[in-house]
């Protein structure tokens, strides 16, 4: 099962879940019913387990050609031997690909049940997947759509608990989440694979603009993702105050900020960028950890 669990990065995956997690709470201001809550985790896990999955099964060619040489140490929270395990030849495509249809099946189902207009939330995370995992070669402007991909998730958790969201809101969620991908994910993954970006001519914005560059982009959309976590109690029916606000920003200083100005100013080559994308995985944990520590004591 490692090799299958490291097709599907399931330690990050997990962490992802607290995203969704966070933004249900905040929205809904309450904890869901226990049949929901059971339910939106298992429909969860098996969406980034498949989507993951897929960005594996679209890109063994390129990350056959780009690991040749060896693969690169990782981050912690993904730093298995197995990573990769297509481009290493330690798991078949028909496996991945066996794997993949089985938890992207789970997935879609328990959307339907949550909500059906998650189904298309799904189907489109997954389009834009393999369009993200396509453009390596063609653009650095992939980062968006990576954006998107990692907002579906909170974005479905929105539809579990509320219908007929206010879209205005709904943006609100989705351009927090956006900037929070490219500065502390995607940016800090790029930078931390340049070496084996540059076999195969990939298309990335540390190799495109030069680290200096990329590490003022992650500078400010860190800068962003903090500033619109402050603003973000505006879609919650608590009166989340100060502490609640100061909990949050300090939560952005030591995972995003201090991190990513560590990254700007040393400009090192794979270690900061790969503690970044680390710290920076912890943060959506810590933002789930404040809401409910809020909606328990409020």
């Amino acid at each position: 099962m490692k090799r299958f669990f490291a097709l599907s990065r399931t330690t990050h995956g997990v962490l992802d879940l607290a995203m969704p997690g966070f933004v249900a709470l905040l929205w809904l201001g309450a904890f869901p019913p226990v049949l929901t809550i059971v339910l939106s985790l298992f429909t969860a896990f098996a969406a980034y387990t498949a989507i993951y999955a897929l960005n594996d099964l679209v890109g063994i060619a390129v990350d056959k050609e780009k690991f040749a040489g060896g693969i690169n140490a990782g981050y912690s929270v993904e730093a298995s031997d197995l990573r990769y395990p297509l481009a290493q030849n330690a798991l078949s495509l028909r496996k991945g690909a066996l794997w993949f249809a089985g938890w992207i099946a789970v997935a879609l189902i328990g959307a339907y049940i949550l909500n059906p207009f998650i189904v298309v939330i799904l189907a489109s995370a997954a389009i834009l997947e393999v369009i993200y995992v396509l453009l390596l070669k063609v653009t650095y402007l992939r980062t968006f759509v990576s954006g998107l991909v990692k907002s579906s998730g909170p974005i479905a958790a929105i539809y579990v608990v509320d219908p007929n969201p206010d879209l205005s809101k709904v943006l609100l969620v989705l351009v927090w989440v956006f900037v929070w991908e490219i500065g502390g994910q995607n940016i800090p993954a790029d930078w931390n694979d340049t070496a084996e970006d540059k076999r195969v001519n990939a298309k990335t914005i540390p190799l495109h603009f030069g680290t200096q560059t990329a590490g003022m982009i992650v500078l400010f959309t860190l800068a962003l993702t903090v500033t619109f976590s402050l603003i973000l109690p505006r879609v919650s029916p608590l009166t989340l105050g100060l502490p609640y606000l100061l909990a949050s920003a300090f939560a952005g200083l030591i995972l995003l900020l201090k991190p990513g100005f560590d990254l700007f100013r040393q400009q090192s080559e794979g270690r900061m960028a790969a503690m970044l994308f680390d710290r920076a995985s912890f943060y959506p944990m810590a933002q789930l950890a404040i809401i409910a520590a809020f909606v328990i004591f409020l």
